[in-house]
């Protein structure tokens, strides 16, 4: 089974989480946490910054590592490193997502996660309360 592995931000700002809509691909209109891979050479954290910074043309700091999670696919296995993050400079523009949101406590299962995602949202939760 092919192997992806990935890293994630988890940005938090003012008791709300910042949450992605892909706008590509097999999982395209699914939410997650923007983020993606780890090229040759990188560490997960300047993977991290590069990715946010291609993706949504923004500046974060990575704060804490918050956990790995490893999820079969049916075409893939994905192991994603979740970090928390937090904006440095930067308005968070969509450059490859459909849509974001911010959501607060109560409101992490308004939208269609993608099923690696799912996983972490009770840690969210805690984090947001």
């Amino acid at each position: 089974m092919k192997r992806i592995e990935v890293v994630a931000a988890v940005i938090i700002h003012d008791g709300r989480l910042f949450a992605t809509q892909r706008g590509y691909g097999e999982w395209k209109d699914y939410w997650e946490f923007p983020g993606g891979k780890v090229e040759a050479g990188e560490s997960r954290e300047e993977a991290l910054k590069r990715e946010i910074l291609e993706e949504l043309e923004t500046e974060i700091a990575v704060d804490d590592f918050l956990c790995t999670i490893d999820y079969d696919y049916p075409s893939f296995h994905l192991t994603m490193h979740c970090y928390r993050c937090s904006i440095v400079s930067g308005s968070l523009h969509l450059v490859e997502h459909e849509a974001a949101r911010w959501l607060g406590p109560g409101e992490l299962d308004s939208v269609g996660w993608l099923p690696a995602d799912l996983s972490i949202l009770p840690l969210i939760e805690e984090l947001l309360s």
